[in-house]
């Protein structure tokens, strides 16, 4: 074919599609921008260090090692197959040219005929896990196909072209170029002139193929090829799981929360684009596993549409291209949906328990909490609606600071209890300790709680350590009113609880309650708590002194423990290590982990103030985490977390296991193993 005329239909072609291609993608940034502007920390280092982990390392991905490994092919099978493209278009355009690799381009062609091989065989498997073993957090409708037939139909042409062109060029089959030497034997036949032709043929084949495929993907799923690693280096640096606070103070506020989909900062719009739609978030999700409405991923891609549909109608700009190919989206009508209430449900956002799980398995870096959150705050604050059992606790817990509405001076009556030598010291001005032990309300006015309390103040007393609690004057936390959606509550009774600490000059503070650690280390500096406050959680401080000498347990406890991470703990905080040291400094303790453990832990059930309501859809949390723990036959389930413990222990009562596994939290297995000091 003449170069000219090869040249003169290359263009126009490759153009458009072009065109096609940066209207849509510019399209997607328009309405991105519709967003708030975001304030990120820069941390340039940090940022590209994640990327590199995430998108190199296939960090998150290979927690999943078959998925990985097949991603991992692909991955790096389209890198190597970027540079083929350019040789095999330059190829078609100057015959003869090749990329100018010197001496090392007949081992470039060995290594992209391996990466075809390979991505199609990866190919092939995609299409077996959605298709014929149907995992069940994929789709398997014609729009995953499509997909998976471009990229077979990249590689194929790919093939047969370099098939064709070995014939065409006289060139003997190799080694170097196994498998499109293999191809060429279809062309042996057909004569240099006609193998020439056919190399044209699926010279063009490829090249709209992959034009075909540059348009198409900025408007599918697979839009997380451009926007996954923007996702990923955006994504908010610092304790995973941290909220951002409302300005009360901003009288031009028409609401608060969330309430249409402008009100997203444009960070957390990129995350709708950068959706894959792998389900891996909802395979882990608590709620949907046990038969709640949500769905992590539905939630992002509901309202990846219906930004789509509304930017396209404020902006006016089609999101489709060409746009007589994908007409007929009803974006008009989508866009005027509300946001909190027919995008997404009540019921969906009333199911999440805030455990960050489908966080931790999105390999894109999907945040999905802070969205739910921030729903939740303009359902509550701005528009008063939440459930009914919700709405009680938060009523108690702003009259009488705690969740049941019992009286303020009940909260220290389970320190009348403590009988020598156990001491518990209260705050005095003027009286020196190191640590404030906040109680908190559940190890306060929780039966089973004050149990750990009392261990706890045991193993601090057995330490020698200088410690102090407020007593009738300790307030909540405000974590569950915050997660609820309440933030002005919440902001209440941090700015309270700040100024409480700041005034007793608290310098180091312990508590048994995941929720409220996580709150006062990550989220209180936000309302003034000083940078030299310490704040720890008692099992990291119980690791420290073991390790230290100063706690030595010292009987046998003959127990088979598996051990359950708190979300609050675990998940958005990283403590794993220390529950399971002291457990393993336990003389006769033998530790066990269920199959969902660490990182992947399943919640409980309470977070997100769950533990306030009742489950009205599907089985309950607490009873399929029970069930897991169970599996693995212990004679005592321990954790670290007294909403955890309650939940826990409701699930082996629910299965009459209770007589036969103890429910225990860390603290208590560590003080029973512990020898009296007088």
């Amino acid at each position: 074919m003449p170069v000219f005329v090869q040249l003169a239909a290359f263009l126009p072609v490759t153009g458009f599609a072009l065109y096609l291609f940066g209207c849509v993608v510019a399209s997607r940034i328009r309405y991105i921008r519709l967003g708030r502007p975001s304030d990120l920390p820069a941390a340039p280092a940090v940022r590209w260090r994640r990327l590199a982990a995430a998108m190199l390392g296939h960090r998150t991905l290979l927690k999943d090692v078959r998925s990985g490994l097949m991603h991992l092919v692909m991955f790096y099978g389209f890198v190597i197959l970027q540079f083929g493209a350019v040789d095999l278009i330059g190829k078609g355009l100057a015959p003869g040219w090749h990329l100018p690799l010197g001496a090392a381009y007949p081992a470039f062609r060995l290594l992209q005929d391996l990466a075809v091989f390979l991505v199609l065989l990866a190919t092939g498997y995609a299409g077996y896990r959605r298709y014929v073993e149907k995992l069940p957090r994929l789709k398997r409708g014609w729009k995953a196909g499509v997909v998976l037939m471009f990229i077979a139909g990249l590689m194929l042409s790919v093939l047969l072209a370099q098939g064709a062109e070995q014939i065409w060029r006289g060139e003997s089959p190799s080694w170097g170029q196994p498998f499109s030497s293999l191809v060429s034997g279809l062309f042996a036949g057909a004569g240099k002139a006609a193998a020439g032709g056919f190399f044209y043929l699926f010279w063009w084949v490829h090249l709209l193929v992959l034009l075909s495929f540059l348009v198409y993907v900025p408007q599918s799923k697979h839009a997380h090829l451009l926007f996954a690693p923007v996702n990923i280096f955006l994504r908010k640096i610092g304790a995973p799981g941290k909220l951002a606070p409302i300005d009360f103070a901003d009288g031009s506020a028409e609401s608060y929360g969330v309430g249409k989909i402008e009100d997203f900062m444009r960070s957390q719009l990129i995350d709708l684009y950068a959706c894959v739609e792998c389900g891996r978030c909802t395979s882990v999700c608590p709620a949907s596993a046990t038969g709640k409405l949500l769905s992590p991923m539905h939630l992002i891609t509901n309202l990846r549409d219906h930004l789509t549909a509304k930017g396209a109608a404020v902006t006016s700009r089609s999101p489709w291209m060409p746009a007589f190919a994908f007409a007929g989206s009803g974006g008009e009508e989508e866009s005027r949906r509300e946001l909190a209430g027919d995008v997404v449900t009540g019921t969906e956002l009333w199911a999440c328990t805030t455990c960050r799980n489908c966080e931790e398995a999105c390999p894109v870096g999907n945040e999905h909490v802070d969205k739910i959150v921030g729903l939740r705050r303009y359902l509550v604050l701005t528009e008063g609606r939440l459930p009914a059992e919700a709405g009680r606790m938060l009523v108690n817990l702003e009259r009488q600071g705690n969740p049941w509405g019992l009286g303020r001076s009940d909260r220290t009556a389970w320190l009348d209890g403590l009988k020598p030598p156990l001491r518990a010291p209260l705050v005095q001005e003027g009286e020196p300790f190191e640590y404030l032990f906040h109680v908190g309300s559940m190890g306060s006015y929780d039966n089973r709680a004050q149990r750990v309390a009392v261990a706890m103040i045991r193993l601090m007393n057995h330490a020698g350590i200088s410690f102090a609690v407020f007593g009738v004057e300790e307030g909540n936390s405000g974590d569950t009113a915050r997660r609820i959606g309440n933030e002005y509550l919440y902001q209440q009774l941090a700015m309270e609880n700040v100024e409480r600490f700041v005034r007793h000059g608290v310098r180091k503070i312990v508590t048994i309650d995941p929720h409220a650690y996580h709150t006062f280390k990550n989220e209180y500096r936000d309302f003034g708590l000083p940078d030299n406050v310490e704040v720890y959680h008692h099992t990291e401080l119980l690791a420290r002194w073991l390790k230290e000498g100063r706690i030595k347990p010292d009987k046998l406890a003959r127990e088979r423990v598996v051990y359950h991470d708190p979300c609050y703990l675990g998940r958005h905080n990283g403590v794993y290590a220390a529950p399971r040291e002291i457990l393993r400094s336990i003389p006769g303790v033998e530790l066990v982990e269920m199959e969902r453990h660490g990182a992947d832990s399943m919640c409980c059930g309470a977070g997100g103030g769950l533990m306030w309501m009742e489950e009205k859809e599907g089985s309950r949390i607490n009873a399929a985490r029970t069930e897991q723990a169970l599996s693995v036959k212990p004679t005592v389930i321990g954790t670290a977390c007294p909403y955890c413990l309650t939940m826990l222990g409701d699930g082996t009562k629910a299965m009459e296991a209770d007589e036969r596994v103890k429910t225990m939290d860390v603290a208590e297995i560590l003080a029973g193993a512990v020898a009296e000091r007088v």
